[in-house]
């Protein structure tokens, strides 16, 4: 037998415990960046999911879809612009945000899903009411606050065998409008609404490194207590400081781990959650 074969059963062997210890649970996962753009990365991302739900984990997919967004702004002549680094949105951005997260973006990846062996549904914050906002603020256009989550559609999809996809655009309370809403914070309160077991953040960075420039010294795990310290001293800082406000949200409202994890690397969703690898940033009560 050639010790390739070996490996193989040994990765497997590896496997069993963490399979068993999130068979039937639910696990979250907010899907953008690199890993969405790069054909190479996208397969192994859905590869991942697929696997993931075939061994019995609740899947549940929330895309954002800023470069097919961007492409499409462009085509129009239309000229992207950022507040605080969320795009503002006014209403022919929203037209066109909606038209691409809820349909090109989300029927795309159902469509790869589902030919990868899987059996996904597309979904979006509008249907059922899943999501109702209100607006964020005047100066970021129609950018959306989540005020309530109805997971109702998502557990329905679930429970009849599917792995959800859901495309984070959401129904105005205070305005009869639809509201852009960040990926990230729709995956965080999609999984407390679920009450996930784990919320799974890919990003385009390694996770939270002590040293920005040096990967070897990421930090594999952090507990709420230090998040404080951490902002002090700088290392949390910039783009990852609405990502971390994300995982303590969901941390503190019941999610029991939330991870950054980079999408960048192939086949990340199995080696952090199969493995005795941990390869992001944990963030745990």
């Amino acid at each position: 037998m050639s010790d390739h074969v070996q490996q193989r059963a040994k990765v497997l062997a590896e496997a069993l415990p963490y399979i068993q210890k999130y068979n039937g649970k639910t696990i979250v996962v907010k899907y953008g960046g690199n890993a969405m753009v790069s054909e190479q990365l996208r397969h192994a991302v859905i590869s991942d999911i697929v696997l993931l739900h075939l061994v019995g984990i609740r899947v549940v997919v929330v895309h954002g879809g800023g470069p097919e967004i961007n492409a499409m702004l462009k085509k129009i002549g239309k000229q992207s612009a950022f507040v605080d680094g969320l795009r503002y949105t006014d209403e022919e951005t929203m037209e066109i945000v909606q038209q691409v997260l809820c349909g090109r973006v989300n029927k795309d990846l159902v469509a790869t899903l589902n030919r990868t062996g899987g059996r996904a549904l597309g979904l979006c914050g509008l249907d059922g009411g899943m999501l109702r906002a209100r607006r964020l603020d005047e100066k970021y256009g129609l950018v959306g606050e989540i005020t309530t989550v109805d997971p109702s559609p998502v557990v329905d999809a679930l429970e009849n065998g599917y792995i959800p996809v859901v495309s984070t655009v959401a129904q105005g309370e205070d305005a009869e409008t639809s509201y852009n809403i960040n990926a990230d914070t729709a995956a965080a309160k999609l999984a407390v609404a679920l009450k996930a077991e784990k919320l799974v953040l890919l990003t385009d960075v390694r996770g939270l490194l002590r040293d920005p420039k040096d990967e070897s010294t990421l930090i594999h795990q952090v507990h709420m207590s230090q998040i404080p310290g951490l902002i002090k001293d700088g290392i949390i800082s910039g783009g990852m400081i609405p990502k971390l406000d994300c995982a303590e949200e969901a941390v503190r409202s019941g999610v029991r781990s939330t991870v950054m994890l980079d999408g960048r690397i192939p086949h990340s969703l199995l080696i952090e959650l199969l493995s005795d690898e941990g390869i992001g940033t944990m963030l745990i009560q």
